[in-house]
């Protein structure tokens, strides 16, 4: 670890803090209806959006009409993504004439976009048209972004509302996510990546001549001499502006944001990392306001900061050390990995920058990588799959971050009532069983995909084990990661596993469509619940949400049910790897 290392780190950080104000402050006044600077160019083309499809802005919506109306929604992109993948070879935009994709990996990519994972089991640039990038990709990015950003509003609705059965209208929370949150912040920075170098255009690749020969070995052991190098490129600037403001994740390119057109320069790079956090952060400061309180947005901004700033220090620790195994008595391997892990991660970006965008990216169910999580060390790579672990709330993905640590702030309250032999208050409202049973089920559909998939991966020689590049305790962090990240609606991946196969197409495209909408349902429920209650004025033993011991509790609560949970897989995974690294053994 180094001074100049901490500096950029601190530096995105204070950063994120400076920004998270304004742009919740504006979220606020966007989903209140208030006027913006805005509304002059918006407001027309939202009134004529409403009218073309018969929605009635003024019509309120209970959590069940909600909750119908964002599936039915859901459903209806899905479908359009696959049917775009399935045909792409007749549509135009498709200047290398790829080829219609295969229906199980179809399926799985429009699942995968559609609930905002964005993993990806193929190589976009040989499998993709640009329309089809377009289209069935790039758009998404706004659709389940946008989606998340309105569950999130009619969860804090639910909390500021009293006595009501409804929580606002999906239609107009969508639309004006997309317009007034999404589309404008996406343009500018967009803008910004081209001037650093991210290409933008819709040329056919390029084939560059080598300056020195290649020479390649088949399979059946034949020699192939190598002259030309194919260049991809396309509409990318576009779609990786949307991708990272909607923590989304999924790259143009198959090297994601470790690829020189996606991600060309350290500015590049800070920016990417702050696209993915504003929104995150901006949205504590919209529920503080909206619930009448600041102090507890500030409250659980704080808890999400503490627990980013422990992932960012045990990464950036574990990848500042070299890989025992390297260091022998030759010379040469000694200094092998002098400044520490540099396998897997681009020399312009660093250790420090690689560690960073690893943690923010997982922090958030973003996904998108910068280098690649399989060559980290056994404790530097558990930090990603930990962070994803613990329910992607540290941050987390745009709107479901947020709504992902209410549920977490009911339980946290729920228990600081249990020690006071009282019945639980949270911002005037009594948590009662049902909002308990709500977020247990909420809690406990996580682990359960998870595991459940895991556990039969590994039984499957045949379907399973045979998609490993590495066994042992690595092979099961690849095969726990991918099922963490497609539960989670990550998108990041370990990079060791080949997942283009029918078993992992269907099963995690399962993992991925329950572990966003089956625990949607739950949390609405609680939002629902909570919006009807009355106001209950605060007391003696009224547990205060806007202290520092709140978040501490809330904190506390995230690790024992996300840590704890999961430490025996983790234990017989990158623990036990990094206990066998020190005794010399690697995989």
């Amino acid at each position: 670890m180094t001074l100049n290392g901490w500096l950029q780190i601190i530096f995105f950080i204070v950063v994120v803090l400076l920004a998270a104000k304004p742009m919740g402050s504006y979220m606020t006044a966007v989903f209140e209806r208030r006027r913006t600077h805005l509304d002059p160019v918006l407001g027309p083309c939202e009134r004529l959006l409403y009218r073309l499809t018969g929605v009635d802005p003024e019509e309120e919506m209970r959590w069940t009409q909600y909750t119908v109306a964002m599936l039915l929604f859901s459903a209806a992109t899905l479908a359009l993504t696959y049917i775009v993948e399935r045909i792409q070879q007749w549509l135009p935009l498709n200047p290398q004439h790829l080829a219609n994709v295969e229906s199980a990996l179809a399926l799985n990519t429009a699942i995968s976009f559609t609930t905002n994972t964005n993993w990806q089991s193929y190589t976009p640039e040989s499998t993709m048209s640009y329309l089809t990038q377009m289209l069935g990709l790039a758009t998404h990015n706004f659709w389940s972004a946008a989606v998340g950003l309105a569950l999130a509003i009619a969860f804090v609705r639910g909390i500021a509302r009293r006595e009501t059965k409804t929580l606002g209208n999906f239609w107009v929370d969508l639309t004006r996510g997309i317009l007034w949150v999404l589309a404008p912040i996406s343009i500018v920075l967009a803008l910004a990546l081209v001037s650093q170098g991210v290409v933008q255009n819709f040329r056919p690749y390029d084939r560059a001549k080598l300056v020195e020969t290649q020479k390649a070995t088949a399979a059946d052991g034949k020699i192939t001499a190598i002259t030309t190098q194919t260049i991809a490129q396309g509409p990318v600037a576009s779609q990786e502006a949307i991708k990272m403001l909607g923590t989304n994740g999924g790259g143009f390119f198959n090297a994601n944001s470790a690829h020189p057109f996606e991600n060309p320069t350290p500015l590049s790079n800070f920016l990417q990392m702050l696209a993915i956090f504003l929104l995150p952060a901006g949205l504590c400061i919209t529920l503080g306001q909206m619930v009448g309180s600041p102090k507890h947005g500030w409250a659980v901004l704080a808890a999400m900061v503490v627990l980013w700033f422990a992932g960012t220090f045990t990464c950036y620790w574990a990848e500042s050390h070299a890989t025992p195994a390297l260091r022998g008595t030759d010379a040469r391997a000694s200094l092998t990995q002098s400044g520490g892990n540099m396998e897997g991660k681009e020399v312009r970006f660093g250790i420090a920058n690689s560690a960073l965008f690893a943690t923010v990216t997982t922090d958030a169910s973003c996904g998108a990588v910068n280098s690649m999580h399989d060559s980290f060390t056994p404790l530097g790579g558990m930090v990603p799959m930990v962070n994803i672990l613990l329910g992607e709330v540290v941050f987390g993905g745009v709107g479901a971050g947020l709504y992902g640590m209410l549920v977490f702030v009911v339980m946290a309250v729920f228990i600081a009532g249990l020690m006071v032999g009282r019945t639980p208050e949270y911002l005037g409202k009594k948590v009662e069983a049902f909002d308990v049973q709500m977020a247990m089920l909420y809690l406990l559909i996580f682990p359960m995909l998870i595991l459940g998939f895991s556990a039969i991966t590994v039984l499957m020689p045949n379907l399973g084990l045979s998609s490993l590049a590495n066994h042992g305790p690595h092979g099961l962090s690849e095969i726990m990661y991918a099922y963490t990240s497609a539960t989670g609606n990550n998108g990041s991946a370990f990079a060791g596993l080949n997942a283009n196969t029918h078993w992992f197409n269907y099963s995690l495209g399962i993992a991925m469509f329950f572990g966003r909408f089956m625990m949607i349902v739950p949390m609405m429920a609680i939002a629902g619940s909570l919006a009807a209650k009355k106001s209950v004025p605060a007391s003696a033993g009224t547990f205060p949400v806007t202290t520092s011991l709140f978040t501490m509790l809330l904190i506390g609560v995230i690790l024992i049910v996300g840590a704890l949970t999961f430490f025996p897989a983790l234990s017989l995974g990158p623990v036990l790897e990094h206990l066998l690294m020190r005794a010399g053994q690697s995989f």
